[in-house]
């Protein structure tokens, strides 16, 4: 995506697309951490990351408020939507990639990049060469292509393009139907608060959701309801200790927080369709969590669109897909020694190879 300053309505249509898609771009890769993870071990570990997850769930449900308020239609099915791992987030980012990996030391450090915090500033924008991994297509011509630093300085100009529109049209900038909105009778995660947007505070209120629980701006290490934002979340694992009140970055002073590295099944890096054409009951395994996420990419899309009740059932959706992971991870890679299978976030049925 062709970033800079939002000045129209097709524009913020743009950047809530890839604020759809950023979100949803970072879930596999934190859950096929989680899953890689030896049962009834790393119980700390496995908490940590999970709360994480659960909050992107909520983040992504947020930009679809945001979207559909001021007449976007999210499509989590779209072409291209699934990025192929490993790649680049699509908020601009170009200085590190993103992959499907087992939980490690390694994995951990992408995520803290993922989650890294920055204070948002005019400089924030920098000119840069496209990225032949760039999850979204070029869609504004435009002189430069620019990127972000952290999804925090992405989320700003989302901010300040809110602002700049709502200035410029009032209330008409919120011209979505209300019955679009997923409310809180049909969402609850204990992942934080849903907001329905319909006017300029509520899209505030939504935007705050999302910056103080991880995609933040200032470094913050609690939000305001004292919950730890993501970065430090994932940090507190590096650093064997559990974050309490008082901290100060990088300090922190908590109980022990227990983590055993070696509990995790050595799953295939950045697995992709492409890697199982072997006909068997592991490429059935495999097309069966492919097209059981493809089911449930489609369940949210309508659930987006109008139907929001369908978030009750993607719950079990949810449940399914951790039971089809688990049962991928166990089994060795054919051919390959110590390496195991590994679920693909595509959902698509690979190509049958005669």
């Amino acid at each position: 995506m062709a970033l800079h300053r939002i000045n129209t309505v097709d524009e913020l249509h743009g950047y809530l697309h890839a604020a759809l898609q950023l979100e949803h771009a970072t879930i596999p890769p934190y859950l096929t951490a989680l899953y890689s993870m030896h049962p009834a071990t790393n119980a700390d570990a496995y908490r940590v990351i999970r709360v994480v997850a659960v909050e992107e769930m909520l983040h992504l449900t947020l930009v679809a408020n945001l979207l559909n308020a001021v007449g976007g239609t999210p499509d989590l099915c779209a072409d291209g939507f699934v990025p192929a791992y490993p790649a680049h987030l699509p908020d601009g980012e170009d200085d590190f990639e993103v992959g499907t990996r087992a939980f490690s030391r390694d994995t951990i450090e992408s995520f803290l990049k993922i989650e890294r915090p920055a204070v948002a500033e005019d400089t924030r924008f920098v000119a840069r060469d496209r990225s032949d991994r760039a999850l979204l297509p070029a869609v504004n011509a435009h002189e430069d292509d620019l990127h972000f630093f952290s999804i925090g300085e992405f989320y700003a100009e989302i901010g300040e393009g809110l602002h700049r529109l709502h200035q410029e049209m009032g209330e008409a900038l919120f011209c979505g139907d209300p019955a679009r909105q997923v409310g809180a009778e049909y969402y609850y995660s204990g992942g934080g608060a849903i907001v329905e947007v319909t006017d300029a505070a509520s899209a505030a209120a939504a935007m705050r959701v999302i910056s103080e629980q991880g995609e933040g701006l200032g470094g913050g290490i609690f939000d305001d309801e004292g919950e730890l934002a993501h970065y430090y979340r994932f940090q507190q694992l590096l650093l064997g200790r559990y974050y309490q009140p008082g901290d100060l970055a990088g300090s922190p002073t908590g109980p022990l927080l227990d983590v055993d590295w070696d509990a995790v099944y050595p799953v295939m890096a950045d697995a992709d369709l492409q890697h199982y054409t072997e006909p068997g009951e592991l490429q059935d395994a495999v097309t069966a969590f492919s097209v059981a996420y493809g089911d449930f990419l489609a369940r949210l899309t309508e659930a987006f669109g109008g139907r929001p009740d369908l978030l009750l059932p993607a719950v079990a959706d949810m449940f399914r897909i951790k039971e089809l992971a688990s049962r991928i991870i166990r089994n060795p890679m054919p051919g390959r020694t110590g390496v195991n299978a590994a679920p693909v976030f595509r959902g698509l049925a690979p190509v049958k190879v005669a």
